[in-house]
């Protein structure tokens, strides 16, 4: 029994962990997916938008172009200055005359031409090796590698700035609660997701959306993987022009209208899909748009729970956000299901507005009793 115990623990540890694993997106916003067979016209495109490919590529692959692109320039070009060397027989191993004037002065190998077109590419400055104006292909050579290295350091070096100011790194001060809770508010049944900024600068134009991503059967028969169905968030202050300087908390309305209508508290974990949380923003300081998302899957959404406090007044007049509470949920009273809900208030609703009972008989009664004067 002990043995066949703990062969059952550790399959449904197995599942629970795979099944954590096959999410779409992860907690931090990152997708889990990727592309097979992709034809090698789609892959010639990545290369003609070389510009969106740098800045997507990592911080470890981004400076090892960096430093490729730039010793690979200065290398080439150094062996140009010393292919222009050796044909205008400069290099020491031709035996110059005194009275040989070269292109350019000092370059006696291939490590002294490096070194020239390092100067020349860098702007360092001209010393102990300089050109003269002795041959136009050294002067034409000169101009070729000062243009192109222009433009190297201008692409390379916007390409870093650019990774360095991209409105994702904004997006990691964006944080939203580890799990969703499901209680009432309003009466109503709702989804409650807490999301705060840590920033004091603000997001303009915030707006917060949903997917719930499933797995799905078309009455036709086909079946549709990820199937994406709008999910619509609310917030008490609105959904437009959040004041987003506090920790708020959205919730999604648990009605007739909600795909989690049919889930009851027994069945939620039992179900088999993926929440996926939008809020797509402005950047108040640069006017970047920026998006931060994560991901809820049934383990992580506690029924019968509600999030704790985190905004308080201090003696001081100051309004203090802790966020230690930010995850932490307390038990309340919560329906095991939205049917339950409507129902209970359908019948107060009738109790109210007078409405007969059904059970009710009413029978007639005959006077025969007549009144003597």
């Amino acid at each position: 029994r002990m043995f066949k115990y703990l062969r059952k623990r550790f399959a449904s540890h197995l599942t629970e962990r795979n099944r954590r694993r096959a999410r779409l997106v992860s907690k931090d916003g990152r997708c889990n997916i990727e592309f097979g067979n992709v034809e090698e016209q789609s892959r010639i495109a990545f290369l003609l938008d070389i510009w969106t490919t740098i800045l997507d590529l990592k911080w470890r692959y981004k400076m090892t172009v960096f430093i490729s692109v730039f010793l690979g320039s200065w290398f080439l070009f150094g062996v140009l200055w010393y292919a222009v060397a050796y044909l205008h027989k400069d290099l020491p191993a031709f035996k110059l005359p005194l009275n040989h004037t070269p292109c350019v002065e000092n370059i006696n190998g291939l490590a002294s031409a490096f070194l020239f077109s390092l100067e020349t590419q860098v702007t360092i400055g001209y010393g102990f090796r300089y050109i003269t104006e002795q041959c136009g292909v050294a002067v034409f050579l000169l101009i070729l590698q000062s243009i192109l290295g222009v433009l190297i350091n201008c692409f390379m070096c916007g390409a870093i700035l650019a990774k360095i100011s991209r409105p994702k790194k904004r997006g990691k001060t964006i944080t939203f609660s580890k799990t969703a809770v499901i209680s009432k508010r309003g009466g109503k049944l709702c989804l409650l997701i807490r999301v705060a900024n840590l920033r004091k600068s603000l997001l303009i134009g915030s707006q917060i959306y949903g997917k719930l991503l499933k797995t799905t059967v078309t009455p036709e028969g086909e079946t549709i993987i990820l199937d994406q169905i709008n999910i619509d968030f609310l917030v008490d202050v609105g959904n437009e022009n959040l004041f987003f300087i506090c920790p708020l908390t959205i919730y999604h309305v648990i009605d007739k209208n909600s795909p989690f209508f049919d889930v009851t508290m027994e069945t939620l974990r039992q179900q088999d899909f993926e929440l996926v949380v939008f809020l797509d923003g402005t950047v108040e300081s640069t006017s970047a748009t920026c998006q931060v998302r994560t991901s809820y899957i049934p383990e992580e959404i506690f029924w019968g729970y509600n999030f704790a406090p985190v905004v308080s007044r201090s003696k001081e007049g100051k309004y203090r956000v802790d966020f230690s509470n930010f995850s932490r949920t307390v038990e309340v009273e919560t329906p095991h299901c939205a049917f339950c809900l409507y129902n209970e208030k359908d019948a107060k609703d009738k109790i109210q507005k007078g409405y007969d009972n059904p059970v009710f008989e009413m029978t007639e009664v005959n006077e025969t009793a007549e009144t003597k004067m």
